[in-house]
């Protein structure tokens, strides 16, 4: 019989989710933030703002930062299941 997932299972995944999200999230904006093409006499930048604020140290792009945040979370996400599970 299974017992229920602990709270502090739940707290670790919630985390570790939390983490992977906000690092897909920078990876995507790292991704996007190539520079604008030129279409004949249109810009394409003109319709799209980029955002000046930055997220890390100049010396790690987001799109970096973004896939170590996804690393943490799973990392952490297979740490709590190996924890937990032995635990039982």
């Amino acid at each position: 019989m299974n017992r229920p997932v602990s709270r502090r299972a739940t707290v670790l995944y919630a985390i570790s989710a939390t983490c992977a999200a906000i690092g897909a999230l920078l990876w995507a904006r790292g991704q996007a933030s190539s520079p604008p093409r030129v279409y004949g006499s249109y810009l394409a930048a003109d319709g799209y703002t980029s955002s000046a604020w930055r997220v890390w140290s100049p010396a790690v792009p987001e799109a970096r930062l973004g896939l170590y945040l996804i690393a943490a979370g799973l990392v952490l996400a297979v740490a709590a299941r190996l924890f937990f599970v032995r635990r039982d």
